[in-house]
């Protein structure tokens, strides 16, 4: 369980036989963590750490029940440093110069300090700050931990003087192995079929922490014979997914959806739309991604994506959750299936971009408006070639400013409708040549 209030502890000295079962579990050496291998092994940045005796300040980066807590103790232990823990959620500026003074105390004892801080992220901006000074001269080694984008949520001053480790979502491997110590230490194993081990690991969707409360829960339970699948999901609940909507979850997953549209694969795109609007997202928020997609990704490839995209956004409107949502996936549907162009979306930002280099430039004469006498008396409209008269409805006449290059911006692709327009834009292009333009 995460420490909530200051204390010096020994990650070796035994659990009271009545603590939760995920504590009596807690690994007593680094060896023993299970699903990290790739920052405790040999070659990880923390084994290699351990190996030099020498430790730096960390921020462990990682979803809830990983082991934050757990490597942060062990390492303290490995390295013979006192460790000091607080949490962010119940510590103030108090708390933390109280750190400070004890672990200023136990240096000039020749006591060296790992101050754990669980939650770092919660911490305001001059509170990070106040780690500064510290961390410097030495009077902590600072291991924070937290479950948000340290990018996003911690200062780029303390970033600096932090190595940043991430600590995986436990895989299936991991979590059955933390059901076998379970077992070992009840002397039992669980009253579940295979199928229903493999829905209970499936259950704590990579969160050991979770994973352990639910098999106490069913430990304690009088059971008579193994449970199915079926029987589980009766007894016990599924972790609620982690997803906070202003948070990296929520762009991570809308950012999947975009690409998996984009690189039309319609079953993945579903998917991660399933998981944002089951989380709780607004779908509001995902319709309006779908109606961007579909200008920036599939443009006049297909023109009817826009159109599908606003009209399960009026849909959405019109018949609200849950029956709206289908939708949002006809859309979601359609957009990915579509031919891909994002001629328009580039096409938009070379446009942009001459537009700011050449400013304030006339454009040519002919074709500027002409409302009064005085106007046309000076030229404005002069020799305009009205398109609709010309041969086949194309005059060729150039567009302009003269002080500028014609350009061109938009390039249609070989996909859907964009083929055709392809072919239109070259036979205006050919006429235009054989006017000497």
């Amino acid at each position: 369980m995460p420490d909530l209030f200051a204390s010096d502890e020994n990650p070796n000295e035994a659990p009271d036989a009545a603590a939760p079962l995920a504590e009596r579990l807690r690994p007593r050496a680094l060896d023993e963590v299970v699903g990290q291998d790739h920052l405790t092994g040999p070659d990880g940045a923390i084994g290699r750490m351990v190996a030099a005796g020498k430790l730096s300040s960390i921020i462990f980066w990682g979803p809830p029940g990983t082991g934050k807590t757990t490597v942060a103790r062990l390492l303290a232990d490995a390295v013979g440093l006192r460790f000091h823990s607080i949490s962010a959620v119940f510590s103030g500026v108090a708390d933390l110069k109280k750190a400070f003074a004890e672990a200023r105390t136990a240096a000039r004892a020749g006591q060296k300090t790992l101050l754990f801080v669980d939650e770092i992220h919660r911490f305001n901006r001059a509170q990070q700050d106040g780690f500064l000074p510290y961390v410097e001269d030495g009077t902590v080694t600072l291991v924070g931990a937290t479950t948000e984008n340290p990018s996003f949520e911690l200062n780029a001053a303390l970033l600096s003087r932090c190595q940043v480790l991430l600590l995986n979502r436990l895989d299936e491997a991991a979590l059955a192995k933390l059901l076998q110590r379970a077992e070992a230490l009840y002397s039992s194993e669980l009253p579940l079929t295979p199928d229903a081990r493999m829905a209970l690991i499936g259950s704590a969707d990579g969160d050991g922490r979770f994973l352990l409360n639910q098999v106490e829960t069913l430990m304690n339970m009088d059971v008579a014979q193994p449970l199915e699948p079926i029987d589980l999901r009766g007894l016990l609940h599924r972790r609620v997914a982690v997803y906070d909507k202003d948070r990296e979850g929520h762009y991570n997953l809308i950012s999947a959806l975009h690409k998996s549209m984009r690189g039309s694969d319609p079953d993945a795109a579903l998917y991660y739309l399933a998981r944002m609007l089951t989380a709780g997202e607004e779908p509001l928020y995902v319709l309006r991604r779908i109606v961007r997609f579909a200008s920036e990704d599939i443009g006049l490839a297909d023109p009817q994506a826009l159109v599908q995209a606003l009209a399960a956004k009026d849909a959405y409107d019109f018949l609200g959750s849950p029956e709206g949502e289908l939708a949002i996936v006809q859309a979601c549907l359609y957009c990915a299936t579509a031919p891909k162009s994002n001629a328009a979306y580039k096409a938009q930002k070379q446009a942009w971009r001459s537009a700011r280099e050449t400013g304030s430039l006339m454009p040519p004469m002919n074709i500027v408006n002409a409302p009064t006498k005085l106007m046309k008396d000076i030229g404005y409209g002069k020799d305009y070639a009205y398109d609709h008269d010309a041969d086949q409805g194309f005059s060729g006449a150039n567009y302009w400013p003269e002080e500028m290059q014609g350009q061109s911006y938009y390039t249609p692709t070989e996909r859907g409708f964009e083929k055709r327009l392809s072919e239109r834009l070259a036979w205006w292009a050919e006429r235009r040549k054989g006017r000497g333009d």
